[in-house]
């Protein structure tokens, strides 16, 4: 609207002004040397105006010829910067997706069309990061280090290639350099935070954190928080060295963060050993409230020195009772009373825990029968159900377990990482037990103290069966047999192969199923038929010295039966007995699955031998490319 309004008031200033000009009166005389010229004011105005145009046509001519090489060169310039744009942008969308070789030639293609352009260097970088040229990647970030655009991004490059070298001092170095140039750098500050707490410089890292906070980089919440975290760390440290100092240190920490569980439980310490025991005492009821501990738990039962173990008894009871049914109130409920012999009051505070136990629980009950009625079988008992029992809360920092606080994590370095809860190991899944219960810890438990009786020799003797009779050994030798009746003999023989040992299993034959009433006389009675069947299973006998004898059975099944007499007398006792028939235990198969059986008292061998938390690290050197895993705890050792 307002180039419309303006376009009309020109119009309208040119019609007046040429109005103006056409009312004007009098001739316009111009003379050059000879030549005189005569003309209208209107006329030499309309002259003066061609002039004016023709004028500025022709500077612009020549101007447009004269820059012309300019725009040339500044067309072919934005030329290739718009192809350098294009392959930057294209080689950090391959990188996202992580096509190697994509990313690998726009990045050649930008540093050819835009090699001063700090996203080239950008992408020549991360293309040889994905490309796994450390090399590469090294000297593209020293190149972005040197400009003072792009110095801070190729720090923390240089930065991550240190740590993935597993270069400490360098990495240290990098990121001491970077909070100089910017101290509101992030990753700079955090990474100086946990080099200094792997150090155990505590004075500077609390100078770090102060400067967060004076850059904006954490709240006031956050701060006193952490700030507690570091003075408890540093009295932890000096509480053996200097204590003035470590108490001066753990007073503030608890006045800035009262809920930390190892500042209250050391400040409650000092101020017991200065006889101060209701300060003392409302420390540990603080933090117990908010975090109920074993620590507080200890520290509040000897709160005031030289106290019986039943004073500290009655001073858990107050203390659980701030919060009732929680399980370390009654775990120290139970630890109390069993230092004090009351063993009625410790399984009272157990018995809600006794369903499914944890291992604290399990050794608690372990350690009452023993005491209580000196019960060692139920305690063994109980001590094998700790080795099953699910794990009780512990220090867990990033899946990193420790037996103590810490103020940092191992794993990624984090600051107040370490929380009192389960492992993740010892979570309920939906897959079983990989042990399975003790017959001998179900008996325990479950049967009344054992009384010892006393059994005779004569019921501890087995009774062996007797013994089947076997063939004479003194027998003579059969005659030869005839070739009679072929029919009885064919039979005989298709008998005698239904009867081999290697189609008769050992398991499924028994002694006792092989009797001499089975062989009906009327089978065989000519003496010819007599001596065919002796012969017989004389062939069966020799076909089964050949096969291997497993048992005893399948031998006395391969042998022939004796004469049956029409009577079926009793049978003597042979004269002499071979070896085989001796009395042997019969054949039992073997299981599919063979248990494992340990002794009751055997609480399992530990594979991993003894370790030292202060030097354990987590995983390889080259398992943690790429990350901040074990850096920290590797710098501090």
């Amino acid at each position: 609207m307002l180039r419309v309004v303006s376009f009309l008031i020109l119009i309208a200033l040119a019609a007046a002004g040429g109005a103006w000009v056409a009312d004007q009166t009098g001739d316009v005389i111009l003379t050059w040397g000879n030549l005189r010229a005569t003309t209208t004011v209107p006329v030499f105005a309309f002259g003066l105006g061609l002039v004016a145009v023709a004028a500025i046509f022709a500077w612009s001519i020549l101007s447009g010829i004269w820059r012309t090489p300019a725009r040339m060169r500044r067309r072919r310039h934005e030329k290739r910067h718009a192809r350098g744009r294009h392959a930057i942008t294209h080689g950090l969308l391959a990188i996202g997706h992580g096509d190697t070789a994509l990313a690998r030639r726009h990045a050649d293609a930008a540093r050819r069309h835009a090699p001063d352009d700090p996203l080239a260097l950008l992408l020549h970088a991360q293309s040889a990061q994905l490309d796994g040229n450390r090399d590469e990647a090294q000297r593209a970030f020293r190149a972005m280090a040197e400009r003072p655009d792009t110095r801070l991004l190729g720090l923390r490059g240089l930065f991550i290639e240190a740590q993935r070298a597993d270069d400490a001092v360098s990495a240290v170095m990098i990121a001491e350099e970077a909070i100089k140039l910017s101290p509101s750098s992030t990753w700079a500050s955090q990474a100086v935070l946990g080099f200094r707490c792997a150090r155990s410089d505590w004075s500077g890292a609390l100078a770090i954190l102060d400067s967060n906070l004076s850059a904006g980089l954490i709240d006031k919440k956050a701060w006193r928080r952490q700030r507690g975290v570091l003075l408890t760390a540093r009295a932890l440290e000096l509480e053996t060295m200097d204590r003035d100092v470590a108490r001066e240190s753990v007073m503030e920490a608890v006045k800035l963060a009262p809920t930390l569980v190892p500042a209250a439980a050391l400040a409650a310490k000092f101020e017991s050993e200065a006889h101060q025991v209701r300060r003392a005492m409302k420390l540990v009821e603080a933090a117990w409230l908010s975090h109920p501990h074993p620590d507080l738990a200890d520290a509040y039962a000897h709160v005031k020195l030289g106290d019986s173990a039943r004073q500290r008894l009655q001073r858990i009871e107050t203390l659980a009772a701030k919060s009732p049914g929680h399980v370390e109130g009654q775990l120290a409920l139970a630890r109390a009373a069993i230092d004090a012999s009351e063993f009625v009051r410790a399984r009272e505070a157990l018995a809600p825990l006794i369903n499914d136990p944890t291992q604290r629980v399990a050794l608690l009950m372990a350690e009452i029968e023993r005491a209580e009625h000196g019960d060692s079988g139920r305690a063994r008992a109980w001590t094998l159900r700790a080795v099953r029992a699910r794990h009780d809360p512990a220090w867990t920092a990033d899946g990193y377990v420790s037996n103590r606080w810490r103020p940092v994590s191992p794993v990624t370095g984090r600051l107040d990482a370490f929380q009192w809860q389960a492992p993740v190991a010892s979570l309920p899944s939906d897959k079983g037990t990989t042990i399975e219960a003790s017959p001998f810890e179900e008996a325990m438990l479950a049967a009344p103290p054992p009384k010892r009786i006393i059994v005779s020799s004569e019921a501890l003797e087995p009774v062996q069966p007797a013994p089947a009779p076997a063939a004479q050994d003194n027998l003579p030798p059969a005659p030869k047999p005839l070739e009679a009746k072929p029919l009885e003999t064919k039979s005989l023989e298709n008998k005698s192969l239904e009867t081999k040992p290697a189609e008769t299993k050992p398991s499924e034959v028994k002694p006792s199923e092989v009797k001499p009433s089975e062989v009906k006389p009327s089978e065989v009675r000519t003496p010819e038929a007599k001596n065919e069947a002796k012969n017989d299973a004389k062939t069966i006998d020799m076909k089964v010295s050949e096969a291997p004898k497993p048992v005893t059975a399948a031998n006395e099944l391969a042998k022939p039966a004796p004469e049956p007499a029409e009577s079926a007398p009793i049978a003597a006792t042979p004269v002499f007995r071979a070896r085989t028939d001796l009395g042997k235990p019969a054949f039992s198969p073997i299981p599919a699955v063979i248990p494992i059986i340990r002794a009751p008292d055997d609480p399992g061998i530990d594979d991993e031998g003894p370790s030292d938390e202060f030097t354990e690290q987590i995983g390889t050197p080259k398992a943690q490319a790429g990350g901040w895993r074990g850096f920290w705890s590797r710098w501090g050792r």
